[in-house]
């Protein structure tokens, strides 16, 4: 990787990640509903590649997902049904 957020990038991903941490793998989606898991589904948005590269680095330097960051967000703006 080259450029400004490259070097951000590559040093997140050489530090070790903290015990304390979740692996990022995503967690079943349970349904107020039922107890079935539901069906993940993909959620686009189209952002600036500086934005996003830049997002990406924290997020790894943090040892958390986009997708995490992102479902909190929502979550915190429009609530759960």
């Amino acid at each position: 990787m080259s450029g400004k957020f490259g070097d951000i990038i590559g040093k997140a991903k050489q530090t070790s990640k903290p015990v304390n941490q979740t692996t990022g793998k995503p967690e079943k989606q349970i349904s107020t509903k039922s107890t079935e898991a539901e069906k993940m589904v993909n959620l686009c948005v189209k952002v600036p590649k500086s934005l996003r590269q830049h997002w990406a680095a924290e997020a790894k330097r943090q040892g958390i997902t986009m997708t995490e960051v992102i479902t909190e967000a929502l979550n915190q703006k429009f609530g759960k049904p």
